[in-house]
């Protein structure tokens, strides 16, 4: 255990082109200078730094205790797989999940997400589920089980009518009584983040924490540090300045940051691509209506290309002028 002391405007709406700021220089009015590190903690590989690092366990127990309230406080705990040593390969980097224990017993997985993909409520709940049943051998009981709890950083809406920063998912009935806490998921939604008024600190830690996942890629370090002068985001901004500084690690965030915009890129078109099928699945219908012959499916004309549906609204259009 260790120890605390059209497709452009729509890639901006999904919020990456805010990382895509390299390290830079400003001056203010007085012509002093401040440095943006460029480095964004929404990306995996740096998250993964921040957060699950043997050598950082401050920041990973500052935000545990910021997420799960510190009801019970963590003061220990233990990454169970970091990247080690110095070099980075495509095995070590293929999973950048962070998996903790604290000194409760408690299982974490922390996971970061740019996109909002399909099924990611489903996939949040059965990796929780499934850490809690790995835990059992044959013949244990299940008085031996403890908490599985998963959060998930998600720079994307996936309650787009929710208040809530943060979401905290338990088994409980509807009156409030709770089953048990064997099984939590926490979602922090970074886009409802809006900062204070005057640029003020943070009112609580996990507003700063999300202040810093959604700015410190783009503010400067004067910024930062009067915005988060608590001392665990020092040590935060200096893990930020170290992968901006180290090339090995600069390379491979580099690398981690291209494979999450062309995910974004590839689920806008996707995106425009289905709005294009949908409006041509809906011409076809009423072609077909108009012309008196019985409408496809919806699930049926799902199962099309658009040259095949265009295709089918030439033939409607066809039969509808030879009528006459």
């Amino acid at each position: 255990m260790l120890s605390t002391t059209s497709m452009s405007a729509e890639i901006r709406s999904i919020g990456y082109i805010d990382r895509l700021v390299p390290s830079a220089c400003f001056s203010d009015r007085n012509g002093v200078q401040s440095m943006v590190i460029g480095i964004d903690p929404r990306v995996d590989f740096a998250c993964k730094l921040l957060l699950g690092s043997p050598d950082h366990p401050a920041i990973t127990i500052h935000f545990l205790n910021a997420v799960l309230g510190g009801a019970p406080k963590i003061a220990q705990v233990q990454i169970l797989n970091p990247i080690a040593g110095k070099r980075f390969d495509e095995d070590k980097l293929s999973i950048l999940d962070i998996l903790a224990t604290d000194d409760h017993s408690r299982l974490i997985d922390i996971e970061i997400q740019t996109t909002l993909a399909a099924g990611l409520a489903e996939r949040l709940t059965y990796y929780a589920a499934s850490q809690l049943v790995e835990q059992l051998g044959e013949g244990e009981s299940y008085r031996v089980l403890r908490p599985s709890i998963g959060i998930c950083i998600l720079d994307a809406l996936l309650f787009r009518d929710s208040g809530s920063l943060h979401l905290d998912f338990q088994l409980r009935s509807k009156t409030g009584e709770r089953l048990t806490d064997c099984l939590q998921i926490h979602l922090l939604q970074l886009p409802k983040y809006m900062p204070e008024a005057d640029n003020d600190v943070p009112s609580d830690p996990i507003r700063q924490w999300m202040h810093f996942f959604r700015f410190a890629g783009t503010s400067t370090l004067e910024e930062l540090h009067r915005t988060l002068p608590d001392p665990v985001f020092t040590e935060a901004i200096g893990v930020l300045e170290m992968i901006a500084k180290n090339p090995e690690e600069r390379r491979f965030y580099e690398s981690r940051l291209k494979m999450q915009r062309d995910e974004e890129a590839r689920l806008v078109a996707a995106r425009e691509q289905g709005v294009e099928q949908g409006e041509a699945i809906g011409r076809v219908r009423v072609l077909q209506s108009l012309a008196g012959v019985e409408e496809s499916a919806v699930e049926q004309l799902r199962s099309k290309s658009l040259d095949e549906l265009s295709a089918m609204e030439a033939n409607l259009k066809q039969q509808l002028r030879d009528r006459g």
